[in-house]
């Protein structure tokens, strides 16, 4: 039984190349999620102001 070395190089080389662009994709919507939650949410406002709250000045 002869192992054919071309054969396994190609799958290995394009097994490689499958998860190098899966982690690139996934980096990039990761990027984009990430930009979308930190500026994608409404700041909640206090109608009860607290005196303790220093945070809470306008």
């Amino acid at each position: 039984m002869e192992i054919n070395w071309v054969v396994i190089g190609v799958v290995v080389l394009l097994i490689v190349i499958l998860v190098v662009l899966t982690i690139r994709k996934n980096l990039k919507e990761k990027k984009k999620l990430e930009n979308l939650l930190n500026n994608d949410f409404k700041k909640a406002e206090k109608d009860r102001v607290d005196a303790e709250d220093s945070a809470n000045e306008k």
